[in-house]
């Protein structure tokens, strides 16, 4: 299951990135993943909720995952068409000659966190 690693770098950079910026905790993070990776988008949810079980600074995050379908562009024809992970002839002139254009994609789109107030994290008092 190689959606455990995915997900175990995925949150290791989002909580490196939520941590750069001062937030308390991660609450969301949204993921733009090519079916050609071959990532299965429930083994994708299983593995996030089983990382952020127990860990205080996931605790309650939700993940959104963004399935792309392959693109690919034919080499013959310049023909562009979706496709599923294996029919990769086109649908134009029926060549194998083509090239993959999208749906090798897995990236971190947003993250989505809970930064302190700044009055608390400065000790100010609000005026009156």
């Amino acid at each position: 299951m190689h959606e455990l690693g995915i997900m175990t770098g995925v949150m290791a950079s989002a909580r490196e990135a939520a941590e750069g910026a001062g937030a308390e905790r991660l609450l969301g993070v949204t993921l733009s993943v090519g079916e050609m990776t071959e990532a299965i988008e429930d083994a994708l949810h299983f593995a996030f909720e089983a990382l952020c079980e127990g860990d205080s600074y996931f605790e309650g995050a939700q993940l959104t995952v963004n399935m792309i379908a392959p693109k690919s562009r034919c080499l013959e024809c310049g023909n562009e068409f979706q496709h599923d992970r294996f029919h990769l002839f086109c649908p134009a002139c029926d060549s194998f000659a083509t090239e993959l254009i999208c749906g090798r994609e897995l990236q971190i789109d947003s993250i989505e966190v809970d930064l302190p107030d700044d009055e608390e994290e400065s000790g100010a008092c609000p005026s009156t």
